[in-house]
Order: C-alpha cells, then sequence, then structure tokens
C-alpha cells in the first residue's frame, strides 16, 4: 500500500464447488462494512497484469484509479512548482544592475523565449511526472491507458471512426470560431497580444501551441479530470465543468474578455463531447490539434511570420 492509495485491498476468501466436476472455484471478496459479498469469476480475474480493475457501476473509458483525495493533491502540487518554477527562471534571467518596474519587469520576461515559454515546458513536465508517479509508477498501471489514451470507440452503428476525421472537424470548428469572433468588440490590447510583439517568443508560443498545448490540455481536462467528475456528477453536468474549466484556464490569456472566454468554454464543451461520445483522449486531441494547427498557420500567414505586427508598424 502507497500514500496514494484510495482504499486497501478487501480480504478475499476461496470457496470450492459444491459438486467439483460441476463448476470452479469462485473468489468472494469480503466487504468490510457490509454482509453482502461481490461474486466475481475466475475468468474475470484473468485480466493481463497492470490493466484496470473491472468496476460494475462504470464504462471501460471512465475506469480511473484517482479520487478527489488525489486531485485535491494534485492541485496544490501543481500551484506550487509552477511558483517555485517561474520564480527560480525568473531569478535567473532578470538583470540584477537595474531597477524595473513591475510592468517593465513583465515586458522583459516576455521578451525572453526561455522564460516566457521554458517556464510552461517545465511546468508541463514536472506535473506529468507526478501523474507517471502516482498513478502509473506506484499503483502498476499503464500511464496513458489509465488517462483516457485508447483506440477510438466505433460509432452506434458499429462503424469504425477514422482517426482523421476528427482533425479535420477541429479545423472546422476553428474557422468557425473565427468567424464568430471577428464579429465581437474585443479590447484594443489582450495580454496574450504581448507575446507576439517578441518574434522569437511568438513562434515558439506557437510551436507549443500545436506540439505540446493538445497533448497536455487534453490528457489534463478530458483524461484525468473528466472521468473524476464524471463518476460524481453523470456524464452531461462533466461534460459541461470541465468545458467550463477548459475556457476559464485561458482567460487571463483572453484579458477576462467575457465573449471571447464564452467562445472557448463552448470550445472545451466541444472537445470533451467528443471524448465522452468516442471513449477516448485520442479523438479530443485529434481535434484539438486541428483547432490550434489552423489558428497557428493563419497567424504566421496574416503576420508574415510575425514580422509585420499592427503594433509593431
Amino acid at each position: 500500500m502507497n500514500p496514494f492509495e484510495d482504499s486497501p485491498k478487501p480480504p478475499e476468501e476461496i470457496i470450492p464447488p459444491a459438486d467439483p466436476a460441476a463448476a470452479e472455484p469462485v473468489v468472494r471478496i469480503l466487504e468490510p462494512d457490509s454482509a453482502a459479498a461481490v461474486v466475481i469469476r475466475p475468468d474475470e480475474l484473468a485480466a493481463e497484469p497492470g490493466t484496470l480493475p473491472p468496476h460494475p457501476e462504470y464504462p471501460v473509458d471512465l475506469q480511473i484509479t484517482w479520487s478527489w483525495a488525489h486531485f485535491i493533491i494534485f492541485i496544490f502540487f501543481s500551484f506550487i512548482s509552477l511558483v517555485i518554477i517561474q520564480g527560480f527562471l525568473a531569478l535567473a534571467v532578470l538583470p540584477r544592475d537595474q531597477k524595473l518596474t513591475p510592468k517593465q519587469m513583465e515586458q522583459f520576461l516576455l521578451s525572453k523565449p526561455g522564460f516566457a515559454i521554458g517556464s510552461m515546458l517545465v511546468w508541463y513536465a514536472v506535473v506529468f511526472f507526478f501523474l507517471y508517479v502516482t498513478l502509473s509508477l506506484l499503483r502498476g498501471h499503464p500511464f496513458w491507458e489509465c488517462l483516457g489514451w485508447r483506440k477510438i470507440r466505433a460509432s452506434a452503428n458499429g462503424r469504425a471512426r477514422t482517426p482523421f476525421v476528427f482533425f479535420l472537424g477541429g479545423c472546422g470548428l476553428s474557422f468557425l470560431v473565427a468567424l464568430l469572433t471577428s464579429h465581437m468588440k474585443t479590447p484594443d490590447q489582450m495580454p496574450v497580444e504581448e507575446l507576439f510583439k517578441y518574434r522569437s517568443t511568438a513562434l515558439l508560443f506557437m510551436a507549443m501551441a500545436v506540439l505540446v498545448a493538445p497533448l497536455v490540455e487534453e490528457t489534463l481536462f478530458r483524461g484525468y479530470l473528466y472521468p473524476l467528475f464524471a463518476r460524481s456528477f453523470g456524464v452531461t453536468p462533466s461534460i459541461v465543468i470541465t468545458g467550463t474549466l477548459f475556457g476559464l484556464m485561458h482567460g487571463a490569456q483572453l484579458g477576462w474578455t467575457a465573449s471571447l472566454v464564452t467562445v472557448l468554454i463552448i470550445v472545451g464543451i466541444v472537445f470533451t463531447i467528443v471524448r465522452a461520445r468516442t471513449g477516448s483522449v485520442f479523438a479530443s486531441y485529434l481535434m484539438h490539434l486541428g483547432y490550434n494547427s489552423l489558428i497557428a498557420v493563419a497567424a504566421i500567414v496574416t503576420t508574415h511570420g510575425f514580422t509585420k505586427l499592427p503594433a509593431n508598424q
């Protein structure tokens, strides 16, 4: 047993069959707080080592090994590690011979790709390492599978789903969002636009948005959070909750502009619906990848590689 185990394993009692020639023995798992016992056939216990234990109340894509206690520890660890990482990197790159105002300090750090992008990459790696140790290494489960990365489930009529369709669906969703937001009134200057003033930082930010962000965000939101919420609140409320948290996470980048945050909440809900319908984080990842890829390509093309920005003209 380790500190991250949700509950100890109940004792087992092997009961021989009444007629040895008629049936195999069964294993009775004794429940500590109930007089009723759960009977499991031997073939149900013959799963491959490292696979997730079966649970009669939840479908395969909601079989998880963590609880709300693990979630609380995870949130605390993530916040503390982000503060420490950004603090150390800021001390490493800030000039020691100059006294900068908070605004000047922010602009200086944003101009340094090693801090602006590097701090997030290091933080992502630390968070994934925490999940790997607590969900996979200590429990003996395959890391990606337990976080929902599995084969995309067939449609209701039994037809296989083509993965590339989800990528194209993400591109289409990105195009629709671009059309919608083009008619919205937005602030003249949003925090995320500060990154685009520095070409090297902007290019690295776009690369991270395509190569890293979909992988990390889908694993955390649709792989880690959604199944935990779904087991507690039901599928439909959890789709809304997960999508809302996804949109709010990007709120600071958008200056908490209500219309833009609302759009991202809807995008997050769509991603979570895909995850719920297909039973796979891989499907929502492909859609997220297509969504971010179209944004990145459009941003690079329209700004000529971030060399012709309105603020620089």
